[in-house]
């Protein structure tokens, strides 16, 4: 029997095809993975640039490519007849001679750029990298076959303009270096290209090539695994170095933070280092999030990469609100009850006093005493207030106190309690007793070995508190995804505060994004630092994309009618080239907004997800058309603390609508529709 290897593009590719065909090309594949009758053979392709290659008749008019080596075959796009036979001609395949990766090559387009490149080296201009001989090059695993273009090129451009021809594990040692760095930084961008570490690298094997290549090739032993590779979402399956790296590391002797911009696949990485935990069988993992849909969407997510129902039981998911209830619940020996927002609301504003506003005392509440754990009037004298804009001397901090201890009380008296005070005394629970957490003789706790959180950026000081009493300090104990420019809710804290003294690794590349809608969200976002989750500011610089596609859509309309009809005729126009309704997403600020523009969907006959900015979060989409970015409206004026109450907590409220805006935009993987009324948001870039 064939050992077969199947390629992610062979996936797009059998996903855009029709149904009957799809079906046929399946079938021919199953087939051929079992040896069986009828089963297609492979045939050699004339004039092709590489002699392992060739087809498969997979389906009526439609053939694989496949890379052959002994009774190995990576298998890896199915197109019409004509197309396929291009493909197969036009490509060569090799072994990174540094790292042991497989790479592919556009051969016939790296000849054809040849001419252009002499050209212009006889203009002049010094070499681009006239100071790394070819033995350095050859070392950092340029392949041979592309000294020549290199030693033609004289400017930063020349190589730019190449990179879509370039495997990425060519051209990023390359950049590096035209950007003037060390071999030293060429090796660190060459080993972000790798999964794992080979001993010994023989180019001529590619079997152990596309072992070492997760990103680009998964092996079915039989015709159930080749079953779940075809049907499952690409990402249960292919995993990109960094990603399969960070999830599969075997310990880490400390807490450990990934961070990474919109689309570097974090998510992906703590299901998979969930799934990892979980079979190795150590003990409970809790997989968290900081919203309920979020969990919901999690463990859908999980039940696809863990089949093995015993495996999937190890694995709690969900949210720290609803674990924190459930702690206090079983010490108390009852659910607690939890004060509605309304008559919060009315608390604080019955508490405010003088200059002290409702709003000023509930985010002094939540974002100094409570994330600080402070008990007394005398902690809350000595303490430190980050990110607090007005200063306050010991006479206002102590009518601060009293106002805010006022619907303390209030709430104490009518038996009601915060989400966050839940958090808070759910942790204090937890950390009442010494010893094993995960011992039987602490009834009411909630043991887990190893806890992984998603979405951390949203996390409050007293959650984050919760979830370091509900694990024990020990290898792989929390694992930790987040990106501080996406940050939803004001929660500023590095982990370190809150016991967490985690070790950062940053994701640079977005895999889901184009470089179009990155760029533009980029600019939207501000592009500026953020802090929290580590001591200091985040900055974005270096977050790339390496695909490229339309540029975003921003459209104006005269009124608010004229806006919904346009979004209908867009949407419609989306489904109408085949994108699926599960695959399109409509957002908006205001409830009102997303109510009129689902009522305005469903009278056309179209049902797509609509929800608010907020309701994004997490999720992917092809497509997606956020409506109503009027001045005005984005950002939300009833969100925004007034400038002469303390300038920097506005400050922080533009930049949670700016982040808020730049999560919708950046859940579109193909093509994003903005759309508004009147003026402009000041967030839209120019």
């Amino acid at each position: 029997m064939p050992r077969l290897a199947i390629s992610p593009e062979f996936l797009r590719g059998l996903g855009a095809l029709t149904r009957p065909v799809r079906r046929d090309v399946a079938v021919a594949v199953r087939r051929f993975l079992l040896n069986a009758s009828a089963a297609p053979h492979p045939e050699r392709v004339r004039n092709c640039r590489d002699s392992r290659i060739a087809t498969l008749r997979l389906a009526d008019r439609h053939r694989g490519v496949v890379v052959r080596q002994e009774d190995v075959y990576w298998l890896l796009t199915v197109l019409p007849d004509a197309e396929a036979w291009s493909y197969a001609q036009r490509h060569r395949f090799g072994v990174n001679t540094a790292i042991g990766i497989v790479e592919t090559w556009d051969a016939v387009a790296l000849e054809r750029v040849e001419p252009a490149l002499r050209r212009a080296s006889e203009t002049g201009g010094r070499p681009l990298f006239e100071n790394w001989c070819d033995a350095d090059l050859l070392n950092i695993g340029v392949d041979a076959h592309l000294l020549p273009l290199l030693r033609l090129m004289t400017s930063e451009s020349h190589l730019a303009a190449v990179e879509p021809l370039l495997p990425y594990s060519q051209y990023a040692p390359l950049a590096a270096l035209a950007r003037g760095g060390s071999l030293a930084a060429a090796w660190r961008e060459l080993d972000a290209c790798r999964s794992r570490v080979a001993d010994e690298i023989d180019p001529e094997d590619l079997l152990a090539a596309l072992r070492r290549s997760p990103d680009r090739a998964a092996f079915a032993a039989d015709a159930a695994e080749l079953e779940r590779i075809l049907t499952l979402p690409g990402w249960c399956t292919f995993l990109y170095p960094p990603q399969h790296t960070y999830a599969n590391w075997p310990a880490y002797e400390q807490p450990v933070l990934i961070t990474g911009g919109a689309g570097t696949g974090k998510t992906v990485i703590a299901l998979h280092r969930a799934a990892l935990l979980a079979r190795a069988a150590t003990g409970p993992v809790l997989l968290v999030t900081f919203s309920q849909s979020l969990a919901t969407e999690l463990s859908a997510r999980l039940d696809m990469i863990i089949k093995d129902e015993v495996v999937r039981k190890r694995v709690e998911v969900g949210n720290v609100d609803r674990i924190a209830h459930r702690i206090v619940a079983e010490a108390e020996g009852r659910a607690p009850a939890l004060v509605s927002s309304d008559d919060l609301a009315e608390l604080w504003q019955e508490a405010a006093v003088g200059r002290f506003g409702s709003a000023f005392l509930l985010r002094e509440w939540e974002q100094v005493i409570l994330a600080q754990n402070l008990r007394t009037l005398e902690e809350y004298q000595a303490a430190t207030r980050p990110g607090r804009g007005v200063r306050l001397d010991a006479d206002a901090r102590t009518t601060v106190w009293e106002a805010v201890q006022q619907v303390v009380r209030r709430l104490r008296e009518s038996g009601r309690r915060t989400l966050l005070q839940l958090a808070s005394e759910a942790a204090g629970l937890l950390g009442r007793a010494v010893g094993d957490l995960l011992g039987d003789e602490a009834p009411g706790r909630e043991p887990y070995r190893h806890i992984v959180v998603d979405e951390a950026q949203d996390l409050h000081p007293a959650q984050w508190r919760l979830l370091r009493a509900a694990v024990p300090a020990a290898p792989n104990d929390l694992f930790i995804v987040g990106d501080p420019h996406q940050r939803m809710f004001d929660t500023r804290v590095a982990l370190a505060d809150v016991g967490i003294p985690a070790r950062q690794f940053r994701l640079k590349i977005s895999r889901r994004l184009p470089a179009e809608i990155l760029s533009w969200g980029v600019r939207l976002r501000g592009g500026g630092p953020a802090d929290g989750l580590v001591a200091g500011n985040a900055a974005m610089y270096g977050y790339r994309a390496l695909d490229y596609g339309a540029r975003p859509m921003v459209r104006q309309y005269v009124d608010a009618e004229a806006e919904m009809a346009g979004l209908v005729s867009t949407v419609a126009e989306w489904l109408e080239e085949g994108v699926p309704t599960a695959q399109i997403a409509v957002a908006a600020r205001t409830p009102d907004l997303v109510r009129t523009a689902r009522t305005a969907l469903r009278e056309a006959g179209i049902t797509v997800k609509v929800t608010s900015l907020h309701g994004m979060k997490g999720l992917e989409f092809r497509r997606v058309a956020v409506i109503g970015v009027a001045d005005g409206i984005v950002p939300a004026p009833d969100a925004l603390t007034p400038a002469d109450e303390d300038p920097t907590a506005r400050a922080h409220d533009l930049q949670r609508e700016r982040g808020l805006l730049y999560v919708a935009c950046t859940r579109a993987g193909e093509l994003l529709y903005v759309s508004y009324s009147g003026r402009a948001s000041p967030f839209i870039p120019a």
